[in-house]
């Protein structure tokens, strides 16, 4: 069997960094990444045997390319997004340019050959946030501009791709990536907080259900490993959250439990109190049922999880 060609839009995001790590062996597969502004040279050094390909999601611009020199991809994961739900609403143009993949889905859509798989990350913030649990097939209704340029997304991808695989994640956490990202990582910055004896609001009424990094990278790969061995069209569409559903106070007091932290650092504060700027969802904890049993994981548990992030130098 041929090596797979895998392409990670994205490549130097969080996820996309964890992911090219992971699969960096040459003996498996080929690997390419896109990035947007310059990629780090540390993640270059790191990643020798992979191709980094300049990319502009608004127009497409660089996709011809990666044609040129990569050829068509098996496998395309797109890790790509405006994921701050703030910079969202104060540029809803720029959201649905960059997180609805038109430009992504249409390129691929010319192949010759039309099975590459197409793995794309959406987001738990599809849902409203007025219960616990969403499972999948339940509606989907926003609260705010990430949301619904990520149900966008969604609604594209089902209508002009015929191989894929969505992701509904929640908050993706875990230790910091090869070349260091400049959003604020949750675990690092509670620990941040705490570590410095400082009180700290926290919200006791927002519900999730965090995601260990590599776990979110373990289903990534079990789904190529699925098509490549089944070697049929998937049409996917997965919740992928970790099994806890957790208040951010409840983040924060595992954080405090690990590192050995005075519990009463953490200020019980509900998210009604603070204007963000954005709406965000009480509840979008998930059933992650439908995952478990499709590709046979069990994700990590949050205190675990945060045991293993806080573990990492």
């Amino acid at each position: 069997m041929s090596k797979k060609r895998i392409l990670i839009v994205g490549g130097t995001g969080y996820l996309g960094q964890h992911l090219l790590h992971s699969i960096s062996d040459p003996s498996s597969f080929d690997l390419a990444f896109t990035y947007h502004s310059t990629p780090p040279s540390n993640l270059l050094l790191a990643l020798p045997h992979s191709l980094s390909f300049p990319l502009d999601l608004h127009n497409g611009h660089g996709f011809d390319s990666i044609t040129a020199t990569f050829g068509q991809p098996d496998v395309v994961v797109n890790c790509a997004a405006l994921s701050v739900p703030r910079a969202c609403e104060v540029d809803p143009a720029a959201a649905m340019s960059i997180n609805v993949p038109t430009a992504l889905v249409n390129w691929m859509s010319s192949f010759k050959e039309k099975d590459t798989l197409f793995i794309h990350l959406s987001t738990d913030q599809v849902y409203e946030g007025t219960k616990s649990f969403y499972k999948e097939e339940d509606e989907t209704s926003p609260v705010n501009i990430y949301g619904k340029s990520k149900v966008e997304a969604e609604k594209f991808i089902l209508s002009n791709s015929s191989n894929f695989a969505i992701l509904r994640s929640s908050i993706i956490y875990g230790p910091q990536t090869i070349s260091p990202v400049p959003k604020s990582l949750p675990i690092q910055w509670i620990d941040g907080v705490l570590s410095k004896g400082n009180k700290v609001d926290i919200f006791y009424d927002e519900f999730r259900c965090p995601v260990f990094v590599k776990d979110v990278v373990a289903v990534i790969l079990a789904l190529i490993t699925k098509w490549v061995t089944e070697a049929k069209p998937m049409q996917l569409l997965l919740n992928l959250g970790g099994p806890d559903r957790v208040s951010r106070v409840q983040m924060a007091e595992a954080v405090a439990e690990s590192r050995g932290y005075d519990i009463s650092l953490i200020n019980h504060v509900s998210a009604s109190s603070v204007d963000r700027g954005v709406k965000s969802p009480a509840d979008i904890s998930m059933d992650i049922s439908k995952l478990v049993k499709t590709l046979n994981i069990s994700p990590t548990s949050f205190k675990d999880g945060v045991n293993l992030t806080l573990a990492t130098p």
